[in-house]
């Protein structure tokens, strides 16, 4: 397969294209990052989300 899945910003349509074919808008890859316990942001991010 090889493709990984991507979604909209603008619509949240699901696809595989770099470009949403429903509203034409850029896509971003919805899968997290891995987790690392040698995170050097993992503080940063927590600190952010609480504030």
């Amino acid at each position: 397969m090889g493709q990984k899945i991507r979604k909209c910003k603008n619509c949240g349509r699901y696809t595989l294209r770099e470009i949403c074919p429903g509203c034409g808008g850029k896509t971003f890859s919805p899968i997290p990052a891995r987790f690392s316990p040698k995170d050097p942001y993992g503080r940063y991010r927590r600190m952010s989300k609480k504030g």
